[in-house]
């Protein structure tokens, strides 16, 4: 699950900052998870400022949109605004 690995792979960051854990089981993480698909498929971040190949650009956005539809069957409430 696309979603799943997108969350691991931020609470390993989170850690780095001693930030607390992401959970999809909290309705206020899934939206902030959201939030973080949301600035992560924005043009500038998604490209990483025009520095990535087309190719993994389109990886990239692929495996978000994979984790953002993943997130929206655990709750269909939670808002996005790059991804529709």
């Amino acid at each position: 699950m696309s979603l799943i690995k997108y969350v691991e792979q931020k609470n390993r960051w989170r850690a780095l900052f001693g930030e607390p854990e992401l959970d999809i089981r909290n309705a206020k993480d899934r939206q902030q998870i959201a939030r973080m698909i949301d600035a992560d498929l924005s043009p500038e971040n998604l490209t990483c400022d025009g520095e990535l190949s087309r190719s993994q650009v389109q990886q990239r956005y692929s495996q978000l949109t994979r984790a953002a539809r993943d997130l929206q069957r655990v709750d269909p409430s939670v808002k996005f605004y790059e991804f529709a």
